[in-house]
């Protein structure tokens, strides 16, 4: 007798690269999470794709490490493939990925505290 194999998979679904244009080295991560220091995985992110089934899924882009200054929200699917000056006062610094949809006033909160909402795993 054959055993099924049950596979679960875990959206969103991020996958950064250490050079544009989704090149050299990558990792893939899952899950609702922050990343407080872009810089201190795979020596910094330079590209990523980021995929989710709910349309209504987020990234957020912020400017400064800790999740502080400005951001950008996007919903959806994304792909982009180059990260300097992404944002207008310059590189993106942190981030957060989720299945959920952050409003304005949670990303507020998120900039405010520098705390994650719960379930949130910190990269």
């Amino acid at each position: 007798m054959v055993a099924n194999k049950v596979t679960s998979v875990i959206y969103p679904r991020l996958t950064v690269y250490s050079e544009e244009n989704f090149r050299g080295r990558r990792r893939t991560y899952r899950g609702n999470l922050g990343f407080p220091d872009v810089d201190t995985i795979i020596t910094g992110i330079e590209s990523l794709r980021f995929f989710s089934t709910n349309p209504n899924a987020t990234l957020v882009l912020f400017d400064r490490s800790r999740f502080r200054d400005n951001f950008v929200i996007l919903r959806g699917n994304r792909s982009i493939r180059e990260l300097d000056d992404f944002l207008r006062r310059g590189d993106v610094e942190s981030l957060i990925a989720t299945n959920e949809r952050l409003t304005r006033a949670q990303v507020r909160a998120i900039q405010r505290t520098g705390n994650l909402p719960a379930g949130y795993r910190l990269i």
